[in-house]
């Protein structure tokens, strides 16, 4: 969109390289096209006063308000001077405090009564917010009426500014390249763009820009959420059109094979939901082309299962299996309960890994259960060297069906017999190019599987996942038990976090296990790496640490009890020695980083107490949540906070709270998180392909937007009669983000 030839000019030509370096280092604005789509982030009204009641601290603002009053006061027996200018709105005051000789212009200019702009970063002071030393623009004509109505005519822009340029520098540059908007190439097609009634590109930059009423704004948004929701489409809907002409080899399940007695064994019966996932996922590795599935399930939904059976279906179709855990530890815990769940399968494996490919299709398996089976082995960076030799010769030599790895099973020296798919577990801790190179390894592009316990709001994997097809584990199995979770408010009531320790106790008293979750490790080096966030010097404390709170815990309130700490800094063998004593039940209470926030299953574990809990994110809270009541006994899960009752993140601690929903919670974290860059990786809104589009809110232009793309693709996929499209789409898929589209 913003890569138009017209638009391309770098901002000095029309800038000045002073403004146009700022502009680069700050707002990630190079050329005219950028800054055109560098929109307002809201707009001023004239007579329409901006709460100063809801400023949020240390974030940078831009407020409109009157000047009440302003003094000057002296310090230092007079030698050092403070001029303080209290300013209001009707909602609110907030004091400008200016210092030293930058006091002599606003004092002139800050007169009781003026009207005026301010830009600052919000700071506290003496327990009042304050801004020091803010940037200002007064609203009155200087020059006669012209200058007031340019700058506080009906609508003033507000854009996203920073220090070192404020919002009215940056609407006085976007009124210098304004006029090269009329040469913007739309992208949309003629017959799409009328029949939704939608205004021209270069009207919608004007609007946006430049309104002179609300209806203006809002065709404008409408345009451009067009855009972005279209163009994004019409990359995904190529991607997935290039898929399905690519090769793959048809990995049907053999009857009365390796699946079969799998299944044969399973002591429950699948979940209607777990039937109809695997349905999709056999359908798709049946076809001649790869299937790039997404499978979405809440924690405990049986998502590992699914993969399995799809896992040993390649199998008995004569191919090998990959999955890709994000750490060792839930690795070697997927390598334990895989091995589990198959029981002998998993070690006769010599008696039939090699049959399909001796047998004619109509031969079944030699007889009896034990004549199945394949060898699962496990690949990770700190197996010994003779281990991980022979799992090396066992890929290689096709001995090895199904290898549970981390991104040790990505480099160069692993070779496969002949890999026929790739199942990923937890596809957000990936980067793409990962993934892509473990598909790189089969003679022909594998199939995919991605997993991830995340719930994933529609429009985000229409967006976000719009390449993979998606199936939905919503249903919990038999068994399962409600988790029951409460807000600890440590600060405002402490014998509720006493109450919540004798919970513990209870607990184990009982014949169960706990989890406490804290978000550092706390030892030296954790200190020295640590940087302290803006959250930790508001709250003059570091976030609370394992190595402590477990001290605490075995001097205090859990004497007595079998109290062992896990964390990321330790060696393999002590995590996994650690993680089974704990699952073997000799241990009692176990202090943890977030290392357990994946893939550990301990169904005797029934209480979590997550300490300060409004330190992690919605989804992470409920995945965390996730690993208690995964047996018969009720879960429950204490979040322990210091924040006071209004603040926003006992608001989010209370939606975690009200609600196993992990749709619902999906949809609040996103609307706090804002979606990130969609096409990048990154994973929260720092910098996002999306000026325009919010995921969550703008469903109907989303969906609507990727039926127009796939109808626009199957029509004509080198897009040859749509160039403005494929100029937006060229915009859109700079280098970094074509790759990740290729290696989706």
């Amino acid at each position: 969109m913003d890569g138009v030839p017209a638009l391309d000019e770098p901002l000095k030509n029309a800038l000045g390289a002073a403004t146009a370096k700022v502009m680069a280092e700050h707002l990630d604005l190079h050329t005219l096209g950028d800054l055109l789509h560098h929109y307002p982030r809201r707009y001023a009204e004239r007579g329409e006063l901006t709460p100063l009641s809801e400023l949020p601290l240390d974030e940078h603002v831009t407020v409109v308000a009157r000047v009440a009053d302003a003094r000057v006061l002296t310090f230092n027996q007079g030698r050092g001077r403070r001029l303080e200018v209290t300013i209001t709105d009707g909602s609110g005051r907030l004091q400008l405090v200016f210092f030293g000789k930058g006091v002599h212009k606003p004092h002139k200019d800050l007169l009781p009564g003026t009207r005026a702009m301010f830009a600052g970063k919000v700071s506290m002071f003496n327990r009042r917010l304050q801004l020091a030393h803010p940037a200002y623009e007064l609203l009155r004509g200087e020059d006669g009426e012209e200058a007031v109505d340019s700058w506080a005519g009906a609508l003033i822009p507000i854009y996203p500014a920073t220090t070192k340029l404020e919002s009215w520098k940056i609407a006085k540059a976007v009124d210098a390249v304004l006029p090269s908007a009329r040469d913007a190439v739309d992208p949309l097609p003629p017959a799409l763009r009328e029949g939704r009634g939608l205004t021209g590109l270069p009207d919608a930059l004007h609007k946006i820009h430049r309104p002179r009423t609300k209806a203006d704004i809002e065709a404008a948004r409408q345009r451009l959420k067009w855009d972005e929701a279209f163009v994004l489409q019409v990359a995904l809907a190529r991607r997935r059109f290039a898929d399905t002409q690519l090769p793959a080899v048809a990995r049907k399940p053999v009857p009365g094979g390796l699946l079969d007695a799998f299944d044969a064994k399973l002591p429950f019966t699948l979940t209607d939901g777990q039937r109809s996932v695997s349905k999709e996922i056999f359908d798709d590795l049946a076809t001649e082309h790869p299937m790039h599935r997404l499978l979405q399930g809440e924690v405990g939904s049986g998502k590992t299962l699914v993969a399995l059976r799809a896992m040993l279906a390649v199998v008995d179709a004569g191919g090998q299996a990959a999955m890709l855990a994000p750490t060792e530890v839930l690795a070697q815990q997927h390598h334990r309960s895989i091995t589990e769940m198959m029981g002998d399968l998993a070690e006769n494996w010599g008696l039939w890994r090699a049959a399909p490919a001796q047998q004619g299709a109509g031969d079944g398996p030699a007889p009896g259960g034990s004549d199945h089976g394949t060898k699962v082995v496990l690949l990770t960076g700190s197996m010994g060297a003779p281990a991980r030799r022979q799992a090396l010769l066992d890929l290689v030599t096709g001995e090895a069906g199904i290898v549970i790895g981390t991104h040790a099973l990505i480099e160069d020296k692993v070779q496969f017999h002949d890999l026929g798919l790739v199942v990923v577990d937890e596809q957000h801790r990936f980067g793409v190019e990962q993934r892509d190179a473990l598909r790189s390894k089969g003679k022909q592009p594998p199939h995919l599987l991605v997993m991830t316990a995340t719930p994933i709001p529609r429009t985000v994997a229409m967006t976000v996942f719009g390449d993979l097809e998606t199936s939905v584990l919503d249903q919990l199995p038999a068994g399962r038990s409600p988790i029951a979770s409460h807000v600890v408010p440590a600060a405002d009531k402490p014998h509720f976090l006493a109450r919540a320790w004798e919970r513990v106790r209870e607990e184990v008293e009982g014949g169960h296990q706990a989890y406490v979750v804290c978000p550092r490790i706390g030892d030296a080096e954790d200190e020295r790496t640590r940087k302290k966030s803006a959250e930790d010097e508001a709250e003059k404390r570091p976030p609370l640490a394992v190595l402590d709170v477990a001290e605490q815990l075995t001097r205090g309130p859990l004497a007595g009890l079998r109290v062992e700490v896990l964390h990321g800094r330790m060696a393999p063998d002590d995590k996994d020695d650690v993680m089974r004593r704990f699952a073997a039940g000799d241990v009692d209470v176990l202090v943890a980083t977030t290392v357990i926030e994946v893939g550990v299953n301990v169904p005797n574990a029934t209480a979590m107490v997550i300490m300060d809990a409004d330190r992690f994110g919605v989804s992470q809270l409920h995945q965390l949540r996730g690993r208690v009541g995964r047996g018969s006994a009720p879960g429950l899960c204490l979040l322990v906070t210091e924040m006071p009752e209004a603040s926003p993140a006992r608001a989010r601690l209370g939606a975690v709270a009200a609600t196993l929903d992990g749709f619902e919670l999906s949809r609040i974290d996103l609307e706090q998180r804002r979606e990130g860059d969609v096409l990048g990786q990154a994973q929260s809104g720092v910098r996002s392909s999306l000026r325009m589009l919010a995921v969550i809110e703008d469903e109907e232009v989303i969906a609507a937007a990727r039926e127009e793309a796939a109808a626009v693709v199957r029509a004509d996929p080198e897009l040859e009669h749509l160039p403005g499209l494929r100029i937006a789409l060229d915009a859109l898929l700079d280098k970094e983000r074509e790759q990740y589209l290729d290696k989706g």
